[in-house]
């Protein structure tokens, strides 16, 4: 990126600002109004015109609900529409709008009528003999009958009276000792009793009802023809609406753009940053509308080695310094901390995982963007975490409906990132052999077709010393994954600081780390009793010079860290040796939870028998779903009680008649959709942990401001 200024004299700001909005290549800094005789600009004439217009056309299409699909074809704005169409389009939509509320308030009045009216109906008693006496007392509510009954014989000021019952409403008429007008009440303290308000109306309130609700028919009537005249409304000028705001929306840019200047009375200066390969182009534009009114001049080049935050390298040969209009102006300096703006050029498939990184913020431009490597490893953890040909198509599947039935660009982002989670979860069901928990793809893939012995990975969920290989490769992906990040943190810091400090900040915990894990996987050293597990130095043997390096490695790494960080460092140097690569071990430990889960559902809705073999001597424990017999497998016999001699364990939902059957599919799709569920909040939480905590601490900071630059793209409107 490229920073420039533009300096010229006020009189040709007006066309300066058309041009540079044409070019749609400067992304314009802010002038921060501390330079000696310079102020922010002022906005241009019609600014609050154009901004009251266009919160008028953006409240219309809200009104109307306008989206794009409604445009229509291209079309000129001008400004005599915007005067005259826009005025009879908003006195017309109010009328219809004002109307439509109306209506509402009437409905909702009605209904709550109706929702008043409604209990009495249920007594069959007509209104206006529930109020208006003298001695007589009324209540109408909602209670039990017998005790309201019981409360009023004992209730002393009660001389007599009656309940009369409807099937969810009460109406006790009450004849008082006293004048007391409380009576009633009062005696009813004692129950529970909720009183009703008695409508001001007369008649049956059976009648009084049916009359509200053809009252309500007309009005929801009328409704649908203003909602009617409303949507006639949107068809016809939701194109002039569209591009009448995008029209308003240019002119309000322009007219606030001065804002962001630096100006005197006489002359303004702008700066901004473009593309470096576009700078010819932008002079070339300047110069074409106001030839040497106005001078450009390319500030610096930014490269990826800032001191502190502000460096940036020299204008290449070729790209003359003009010299500033001399209309009574000078150059001002902008904020000196004006950093270059971010453009993330990454390949189109890991696109979507940017949104993975914006969670966190946008990169610095001095930074490494880390979106294909989240492309290349979130995928990679998740599909190896779960692992499922069923779980995987599901994942994808929701996946692309967020991708596509979303206008936000963020959840289709996520969609996408969905969708790749969801292919490499496939994948790995395929290697494992599973579909939602069952070895199907084993015996009809790579037994049927490949005529192989068994799928070419295991989950370990039997076997294990599959389980402490995954354990192994979780630390060694660790190891990988890690040393990424030191490795981006070793480029991030000798662009920022130099080569020193990267060298001590993340190559002294690279080489700590590394150097300890080779040691891990050696066999230097090894014992029954060691400090290592079997399972590490057995899942590679390296040879015990590797193990020797390792440890030669690590002791430099740690003299690194203590220099770079002292004695802080120093304390720390356990945690960049082991503990972040242990975290890994979440990997594994979730590939076994989720089979696991699998497993339960299977083994509930499926039953499992106990086999005993002779050749070679072995028990397998297999589900009723197939009858292929695997060493050391679990397989499957489907709806058959043959056992083929083994002894049955549980005999499953599915064999226990037609009530088990329909209990085994419930069991079977609810148990598989938490199974799916908790996939999405543990092996995705975890692998967003991964990425995040472990990954993006060792090299990112982030704060990267966007590209955003000073222009726009026409889509409703045309210029010919």
């Amino acid at each position: 990126m490229s920073k420039v200024s533009v300096t010229g004299s006020k009189r040709v700001i007006d066309d300066v600002i058309e041009t540079i909005h044409d070019l749609n290549l400067v992304h314009l800094s802010d002038y921060d109004g501390e330079i000696e005789g310079f102020d922010n600009g002022n906005p241009m004439e019609g600014a609050d015109d154009a901004s009251e217009k266009l919160v008028t056309v953006r409240s219309l299409e809200s009104t109307l609900d306008i989206d794009e699909a409604d445009a229509g074809p291209t079309r000129i704005v001008t400004e005599e529409a915007l005067e005259t169409e826009l005025e009879e389009i908003r006195v017309e939509v109010n009328e219809l709008d004002d109307r439509y509320s109306e209506l509402e308030d009437e409905l909702r009045d009605v209904e709550e009528r109706i929702d008043a009216v409604e209990p009495f109906a249920d007594l069959g008693i007509d209104l206006d003999l529930l109020s208006g006496y003298d001695s007589l007392q009324v209540a109408v509510g909602e209670g039990n009958a017998d005790d309201v009954r019981d409360e009023l014989r004992t209730a002393e000021p009660i001389e007599a009276f009656e309940v009369f019952e409807g099937d969810d409403t009460l109406a006790v008429f009450a004849y008082p000792r006293s004048d007391d007008p409380d009576a009633l009440d009062d005696a009813l303290v004692g129950v529970e009793f909720a009183r009703l308000e008695v409508p001001d109306a007369e008649g049956s309130p059976e009648a009084y009802v049916e009359d509200l609700r053809h009252e309500r028919e007309t009005i929801e009537s009328k409704l649908d023809s203003v909602e009617s005249e409303l949507d006639d409304l949107r068809v016809e000028h939701a194109g002039f609406l569209l591009a009448a705001e995008e029209k308003l929306s240019i002119d309000v840019q322009k007219a606030e753009v001065p804002l962001q200047f630096a100006t005197t009375e006489r002359a303004f200066v702008a700066e901004g940053w473009i593309p470096s390969d576009e700078y010819a182009t932008f002079v070339e534009g300047i110069q074409d509308a106001v030839g040497e009114h106005a001078a450009v001049e390319e500030l610096e080049q930014a490269d990826y080695e800032p001191s502190g935050h502000g460096h940036h390298g020299p204008v290449e040969e070729g790209h003359d310094v003009e010299e500033a209009a001399t209309d009574g102006g000078t150059a001002a300096e902008f904020d000196a901390d004006d950093s270059p703006p971010v453009i993330q050029d990454n390949p189109a498939p890991t696109r979507p995982f940017e949104a993975l990184t914006e969670v966190i913020n946008r990169p610095k431009y001095t930074e490494l963007d880390p979106t294909v490597v989240l492309f290349l490893t979130f995928p990679a953890f998740y599909g190896f975490m779960i692992g499922d040909l069923g779980y995987g198509i599901l994942y994808a599947a929701l996946g692309f409906w967020l991708y596509r039935g979303f206008d936000s660009e963020m959840i289709s982002k996520l969609g996408g990132v969905a969708m790749w989670a969801g292919g490499f979860t496939a994948l790995f069901g395929v290697l494992y052999g599973e579909i939602f928990g069952l070895h199907l793809v084993t015996e009809y893939l790579w037994h049927g077709v490949f005529h192989l012995a068994d799928a070419p990975l295991k989950k370990g969920l039997h076997v294990g010393a599959f389980a402490e290989l995954w354990l192994a490769a979780s630390l060694l992906f660790g190891i990988a994954h890690l040393a990424i990040g030191y490795l981006f943190g070793l480029v991030n810091e000798t662009r920022s600081h130099g080569v020193k400090a990267a060298v001590t900040e993340s190559g002294g915990p690279l080489l700590l780390m590394a150097g300890v894990g080779a040691w891990l996987f050696s066999t230097h050293m090894q014992s029954g009793g060691g400090p290592r597990p079997e399972l590490l130095y057995r899942a590679l043997e390296l040879p015990p010079i590797v193990g020797i390096v390792g440890l030669a490695l690590a002791l430099v790494g740690l003299v690194l860290v203590t220099i770079g960080e002292g004695a802080a460092g120093f304390l720390e140097s356990p945690t960049y040796a082991l503990v972040n690569t242990v975290s890994y071990t979440r990997i594994a430990a979730v590939l076994l939870a989720k089979a696991g889960m699998a497993y339960v559902v299977n083994l509930l809705v499926f039953g499992a028998y106990e086999l005993h073999l002779e050749e070679p001597e072995t028990v397998e424990y297999m589900f009723g779903l197939f009858s292929a017999v695997i060493e050391h497998e679990t397989h499957f016999m489907l709806f058959s009680t043959d056992t083929h001699g083994g002894e049955v364990l549980f005999p499953g939902l599915v064999h226990m008649g037609t009530a088990g059957v329909l209990a085994g599919i419930v069991v079977l799709v609810l148990g598989h959709l938490l199974v799916l569920a908790l996939g999405v909040t543990s092996a995705g939480l975890q692998t967003l942990r991964l990425e995040y905590v472990e990954f993006f601490n060792k090299f990112y900071e982030g704060g990267g401001e966007k590209y955003h630059p000073f222009g726009y793209q026409r889509n409703y409107t045309t210029e010919d």
